[in-house]
C-alpha cells in the first residue's frame, strides 16, 4: 500500500520558528537515537515515524554514531524515506550529527574538517539524501581549532550537503565563541542541541539560552524526559542498574530515594493540570521560546501518541510554576 500522509496533519502539534531565521521546526522533533535502530524489527521502526509525520512531527533529529550500532539509525530513516516519505522532502526538517565515535581509526570522531566532511557524506547515502537541513557538530573538540571546525561547516553548506548548521553539547561560552567565526564567514548557524530537562538545568545556569538569542539561534533540546524518569513508570523505584545517559548522570548523586520523592510532587502537579508528568515536562521546557523544539524519541506508536498529548495544555499558571519550582529545588 502506497503511504499517504494525514491530511491534517499540521493541525495537530504547535510549531516554532528558531529565533528569527527561516526555519521553523514542530514543538517535538523525533529523535532515531536507540530506538529504531538495527535492534528493531523495520516495521515497528515504519509505523512510528509514519505515525510521528502523520500527527505533525515534521523534523526528524539522527546522528552517524546512532543505532545501537553506528550509522543503523539513519540506514532505518532512509528506508522508511526512500519507500514512503520522499515524495514529502520538502516538508521535512532532516538533520544529523556527527563527533562521536563513528568508524575506526583516528579520524573516526571529533571534528576535523576531514572527518566531518567523510561523515555527512556517509550519512547522506546511508539516508538517500542530497543534503540534510540541518548539520551538527556533535561534540566540542579540545585538540581542532575552532576556525576549523567552523570552516568545515561553512563550506559543507557551501557544497549543498545542509542548509544550516549547529553545534551540540557545547557550553555557552563554546558556543559564543564558534558563533563569531560563523558571522564573520556569514554561515547560517541555527542553534545547539543539548540536554535539557526538568531535572537537568545547567543551560540556565550557563546562561546558554541568552547566548543562543544574542546570536539568532535556538536551543533543541534532547533527553527532555532524562531518559524516562520524568514519566510515570518510577514513581515507586529506579532501578538499581538504570542506565542513565552522562548528562543526567549527577541525579542520582543525592540517591535514588530523594529523587524518587521529587518525582512523586511534580507528578501531583501534573495530575492536577490534568496530564501525565512526561507530558507537564515536555510542555514545561516549551514554554520558553528560546526552545525551538524538544527531541523525543519512541520505540511504540502509543508511546509516542502519549507524549504528543502535552499539546493539550501546555499554559503554567504562576501559581503551578512556582510549586514546581519548589520541588526542584528540593
Amino acid at each position: 500500500m502506497v503511504y499517504a500522509a494525514d491530511d491534517n496533519r499540521y493541525e495537530k502539534l504547535p510549531y516554532r520558528r528558531v529565533s528569527d531565521s527561516g526555519l521553523i521546526l514542530p514543538a517535538v522533533s523525533f529523535g532515531l537515537w536507540r530506538n529504531l535502530g538495527d535492534q528493531m524489527p523495520l516495521e515497528n521502526s515504519k509505523k512510528v515515524i509514519l505515525k510521528a509525520f502523520d500527527q505533525g512531527v515534521f523534523s526528524f533529529d539522527n546522528a552517524s554514531n546512532y543505532g545501537p550500532s553506528n550509522g543503523t539509525a539513519e540506514e532505518t530513516f532512509g528506508q522508511v524515506y526512500r519507500h514512503d516519505l520522499k515524495p514529502y522532502r520538502d516538508e521535512l526538517v532532516i538533520n544529523t550529527k556527527a563527533g562521536y565515535h563513528m568508524w575506526p581509526g583516528p579520524l573516526g570522531e571529533f571534528s576535523g574538517k576531514k572527518t566531518l566532511v567523510a561523515a555527512l557524506d556517509m550519512s547522506l547515502q546511508r539516508m538517500g539524501l542530497d543534503y540534510v537541513d540541518i548539520f551538527y557538530a556533535h561534540r566540542w573538540d579540545p585538540n581542532t581549532r575552532l576556525e576549523e571546525t567552523a570552516q568545515a561547516l561553512d563550506l559543507i553548506v557551501k557544497q549543498g550537503k545542509a542548509l544550516y548548521v549547529g553545534v551540540s553539547n557545547y557550553t555557552a561560552e563554546q558556543t559564543a565563541a564558534i558563533a563569531k567565526i560563523f558571522d564573520r564567514l556569514g554561515t547560517p548557524f541555527i542553534g545547539n542541541q543539548v540536554s535539557y530537562n526538568m531535572l537537568n538545568r545547567g543551560v540556565e545556569k550557563d546562561d546558554l539560552l541568552s547566548v543562543l538569542d544574542n546570536n539568532h539561534a535556538g536551543l533543541i533540546a534532547y533527553g527532555p524526559l532524562a531518559e524516562g524518569l520524568l514519566t510515570d513508570r518510577y514513581l515507586d523505584a529506579i532501578p538499581e542498574d538504570y542506565p542513565i545517559h552522562r548528562t543526567n548522570a549527577f541525579l542520582f548523586e543525592d540517591g535514588k530515594e530523594k529523587l524518587v520523592s521529587k518525582l512523586n510532587a511534580l507528578n501531583q502537579i501534573a495530575m492536577a493540570r490534568g496530564q501525565k508528568l512526561s507530558q507537564m515536562a515536555l510542555a514545561w521546557l516549551l514554554k520558553d521560546q528560546r526552545v525551538a523544539s524538544v527531541v523525543i524519541g519512541a520505540s511504540k506508536v502509543e508511546h509516542l501518541l502519549d507524549n504528543l498529548a502535552f499539546s493539550d495544555n501546555m499554559s503554567f499558571s504562576d501559581d503551578e510554576l512556582v510549586q514546581i519550582e519548589k520541588v526542584l529545588k528540593q
